[in-house]
């Protein structure tokens, strides 16, 4: 059953859709659970499309344990790059290959970058690649699971008819401004909240272009005075910054957060914040939510928020679809 479940899943993916979560250990849940569900033994080309500070990297984490990246947001890891040297000796070392295209060019020959790639997965063994779109035109070969990241992880299997990586380029690229005004709006809102006397929630979720703070208990604080604070700190324009991976700044002040590399720059790139005047309860998770969105898009939600968390950092994203 678990087989013919398996490659129900592999034949017959077009494409599946996931709210990309915010903080670090649920994009690490979220690759976990993408590795499990889309990720044949047999793939050998996986390649990731996303801007900087996305989440891909914690994603790639997520779904290959133990894979040496060879940089991330932190910095080089590994040098020279091994697929590049191993392809140079003609001896693969690595069953998997980490490459990130956008990096790796300041140093390689885009064509020099394909040759290896090719030579790797002709022999059998499997490279991920970041940036995979700026890759593809000199690579022609498209790879066998193709994962955009921008508002939401856009998951595909494509096929000699598609996806093609600039499609998915340009839908990540566009929406990852949400999620970035969404992150920040909901830091700012947790902020406030906070100096208003609510004690801070670990409990978080998502909504289209918006974000949900869920709390054990109903919360006694105005909800319009709330945004009309938030709006003050956005109309000044405060710079928000990277303090260290567990911190952000807001202005002078330090706020813990555990997706820091997920903000806009200033506050004042927020655009149509607006949080939910009333206090929706969640009766299965028995939660009582406080929703808020931002861009000019879409509404506030109109039916009760059912908040997908656990009562840890850990909340699971199940707010993914398959089509």
């Amino acid at each position: 059953m678990r087989e013919l479940i398996t490659t129900f899943v592999y034949e017959h993916l077009a494409q599946a859709v996931y709210f990309a979560p915010r903080g670090k250990k649920r994009l690490l849940f979220l690759g976990e659970n993408l590795q499990l569900r889309y990720l044949s033994p047999e793939d050998k080309l996986i390649g990731f499309i996303g801007d900087a500070g996305a989440g891909k990297s914690l994603l790639i984490r997520g779904m290959f344990p133990g894979l040496e990246l060879t940089n991330d947001d932190d910095g080089i890891n590994v040098r020279p790059l091994p697929l590049l040297e191993d392809s140079g000796q003609d001896s693969f070392r690595y069953h998997t290959y980490h490459l990130d295209v956008r990096f790796e060019t300041a140093f390689t020959q885009p064509w020099q970058i394909a040759e290896a790639v090719k030579k790797a997965i002709l022999k059998g063994h499997r490279v991920v690649i970041e940036h995979f779109d700026l890759l593809y035109p000199l690579l022609g070969i498209n790879a066998e699971v193709l994962i955009g990241v921008g508002e939401e992880v856009i998951v595909t299997r494509p096929t000699i008819f598609g996806p093609e990586p600039e499609s998915i380029q340009k839908i990540v690229f566009e929406s990852i401004k949400y999620r970035r005004m969404a992150h920040s709006a909901e830091d700012l809102t947790s902020m406030i909240l906070e100096e208003m006397g609510l004690a801070k929630t670990e409990l978080h979720s998502d909504i289209k272009h918006g974000f949900v703070l869920g709390f054990p208990e109903k919360p006694v604080v105005d909800l319009d005075l709330a945004e009309q604070r938030v709006k003050g700190i956005i109309k000044a324009d405060l710079q928000i910054c990277l303090l260290d991976d567990q911190h952000i700044r807001v202005g002078d002040k330090p706020y813990p957060c555990t997706g820091p590399s997920i903000h806009i720059r200033r506050t004042g790139e927020i655009t149509g914040f607006r949080l939910l005047r009333e206090f929706r309860f969640a009766p299965i998770q028995r939660l009582y939510t406080i929703a808020g969105v931002v861009g000019e898009e879409v509404s506030l939600p109109s039916r009760p928020v059912d908040i997908v968390a656990e009562r840890t950092a850990q909340t699971k994203s199940k707010a993914g679809k398959e089509v």
